[in-house]
């Protein structure tokens, strides 16, 4: 599972985000906002079991994919019976 995002920072957050890759915590910005994250998760206890919660995220994934397989599936015999009806 991956998410792509663009954000832009200002201020004392674009501050603190360089100051972390002039430092050397961080090779980049990215890599800073990553170290953020996991920070976040370690003050707050955000996701408990990280292998457990990334198996049951990959299967909402999985079942989502499924799904909109299904779906593609009964609409597309949906269309072949509404054509085969109206001719």
């Amino acid at each position: 599972m991956m998410v792509r995002t663009t954000v832009a920072f200002e201020g004392v957050s674009e501050l603190i985000l360089e100051k972390a890759v002039q430092l050397g915590l961080a090779r980049s910005r990215t890599e800073a906002l990553r170290m953020g994250i996991f920070a976040l998760n370690k003050e707050y206890n955000l996701v408990k079991d990280i292998e457990q919660e990334l198996l049951a995220a990959r299967e909402r994934l999985r079942k989502k994919a499924r799904f909109r397989a299904d779906l593609s599936r009964a609409e597309k015999d949906k269309l072949a019976t509404d054509l085969m009806k109206s001719r």
